[in-house]
């Protein structure tokens, strides 16, 4: 299972960048088998106003987007994710794989 994390922008960030509440902020969807490197990354993209959701890998990352396979719950996946960032080298699936796989899936759609 996909540890999950999703954090807001900080307000201190946001105010920082002119944005107010009701401005759209990105919304990244980080990738590393890494706990480490996902928490950098989630800390550096929160602190530069940005909503950030976290998987620790591929397949992690095709439940939260509703592309993984036979799924048909799309209740519970990540809307409106803006970028992913993504480790190259993970088990399983590595991230070009990963990337290849959504643009496929979703042009399709």
């Amino acid at each position: 299972m996909a540890a999950v994390s999703a954090s807001p922008p900080s307000s201190s960030a946001a105010a920082s960048m002119g944005l107010d509440s009701g401005d759209k902020v990105p919304h990244v969807l980080a990738v590393d088998d890494s706990f480490v490197d996902r928490k950098i990354i989630e800390r550096l993209l929160t602190h530069s106003s940005c909503k950030v959701t976290t998987a620790e890998n591929a397949h992690g990352a095709l439940e939260l987007l509703g592309l993984a396979d036979g799924q048909q719950n799309f209740s519970n996946t990540v809307s409106n994710v803006n970028m992913i960032i993504t480790d190259y080298c993970m088990p399983g699936m590595t991230g070009y794989e990963l990337l290849k796989k959504i643009k496929v899936m979703l042009t399709f759609d």
